[in-house]
């Protein structure tokens, strides 16, 4: 955990704790200044910007937009109160940057720092191949004019006195969805961004924040509407005890049912097992996998030519989200994972109310003080295929598709499987998929996970 996760679970704790009490009508504007009262340490500039960046991220937490934003002097109770009479759902992407929170971090470069020697043989000068070195009163000098920063005198200081800078979040994103607009302060563009939630972790200010559908979901268990929550298997990682233990803990927090996302995995398994061998048999070369979002947006927007070799099966999350309204045809359906692209493909999805992290969930239980390890195990209809919970792992949909179809499918002996991965989304990821789309990788089966390991490592995981 760092100083950025450890705050957001703070507030998210704090809103879970007051709204369960019915003051955080009454607290909720002074928050900022209770984590920050007069005279104590502050994190950047002063104790005030220290506030402001506070009150954004509980207006995030509110769900709110915050480039939206037009009135500085509008009241955290006002968002909540807008927050409290809105509907389940939220509108808009699901991910905003604060521009109190952003540092304008400086344009990533090559620099020379202090531990420069000015040594005799000058092998940076010399590894230039665009003459940007000069040797100033024995201190190596960089022409940005003429260097492209390739990097070649970093790796020639036998001193390691020359560096790179990088600007956190536009290195973190494989797409180039984030850069400095006319203010020097970070924006996110939507027609690139895949939702994988990188630049989210790797800002070191916290500037870049979901919009929550926390308080959301608090006040329909108010109202008493019910709820129905599918968790995605890599809670199973997450949580200490039991799937039983976390799912009686999950009731007790208000949802009138918990059903297991691994459970809508086994129907993706078979659905895409069928899939790949109808394809193979009519002659198309490769299929990839589907359960990632962020994977199907980055082909979307960057790679088309894939686009028709995606499999069609819906996500886990569907088909449980479609189990779940079988069973309570007038409740709504919320999905608890570690995914910020699962709350992009939510919305798009009529099968999915709301969309809840796992860090969420750890305050939703902290805020309402709901002993997990103390619960009675929950009574499962039918525990999901231990293949279906493996989804949640780095090659866990190959092998349960591979398993099916060596199973049940006998049209597999009539061709090849050759199964390739790829574990993580990267600028690299990005020309290797383009060389599948071109057909100039082998394999005919891809399983495309966005987080390096699998959704075990996702974003808004307790535990990575």
């Amino acid at each position: 955990m760092n100083g950025a996760e450890r705050m957001r679970r703070e507030l998210m704790i704090r809103v879970v704790r007051d709204f369960t009490g019915g003051r955080l009508e009454e607290t909720i504007d002074r928050i900022p200044i209770l984590l920050r009262p007069k005279n104590a340490p502050f994190s950047r500039c002063c104790l005030y910007h220290d506030r402001a960046v506070l009150k954004y991220r509980l207006m995030a937490l509110l769900g709110c937009r915050l480039e939206d934003e037009d009135d500085e002097s509008k009241p955290l109770s006002a968002y909540l109160n807008e927050a409290l009479a809105a509907d389940l759902s939220i509108e808009g992407e699901p991910l905003t940057v604060a521009s109190a929170g952003c540092s304008g971090c400086p344009e990533s470069r090559v620099v020379v720092t202090s531990n420069c020697r000015g040594c005799f043989a000058r092998p940076c000068l010399f590894s230039c191949p665009k003459g940007a070195i000069t040797v100033e009163n024995q201190q190596s000098r960089i022409d940005y004019d003429k260097c492209v920063k390739c990097g070649r005198c970093e790796k020639a200081c036998p001193f390691n006195a020359i560096t790179r800078t990088v600007v956190p979040c536009e290195s973190a994103c494989p797409v180039g969805a984030i850069r400095k607009n006319e203010h020097g302060v970070a924006e996110i563009d939507f027609s690139r961004c895949v939702f994988c939630g990188q630049c989210f972790g790797a800002c070191p200010f916290a500037a870049i924040m979901e919009r929550s559908q926390l308080v959301h979901i608090l006040q329909a268990m108010k109202r008493g509407q019910k709820l129905v929550a599918i968790v995605a298997p890599s809670a199973l990682m997450q949580f200490p005890g039991s799937v039983e233990q976390l799912f009686s803990a999950i009731h007790q927090a208000g949802f009138c049912d918990v059903m297991e996302v691994a459970l809508g995995a086994e129907e993706t398994t078979a659905h895409e097992a069928r899939e790949f061998v109808e394809k193979m048999l009519a002659g198309q070369p490769l299929m990839t996998t589907s359960c990632c979002p962020a994977y199907v947006e980055l082909v979307r927007k960057h790679v088309p030519a894939l686009l028709d070799k995606i499999s069609t099966t819906p996500s886990p999350m569907k088909f449980a989200a479609r189990q779940a309204r079988a069973r309570h045809p007038d409740a709504k359906v919320v999905f608890i994972g570690p995914c910020i692209a699962k709350r992009h493909e939510a919305r798009e999805a009529a099968e999915v109310d709301a969309v809840m992290t796992f860090e969420e969930l750890g305050a939703l239980l902290a805020g309402r003080n709901i002993d997990l390890q103390g619960q009675p195990p929950w009574p499962l209809e039918r525990p999901a295929a231990e293949s279906a919970r493996n989804y949640a792992r780095s090659c866990g949909v190959s092998a349960a598709v591979l398993d099916e179809l060596r199973r049940s499918i006998p049209e597999l002996a009539d061709f090849k499987l050759d199964v390739q991965t790829i574990n993580g989304i990267d600028k690299k990821t990005l020309r290797t998929l383009k060389l599948h789309a071109a057909g100039k990788a082998p394999g005919n089966f891809l399983e495309v996970m966005s987080c390096p390991g699998g959704c075990v490592r996702g974003p808004c995981s307790l535990v990575k």
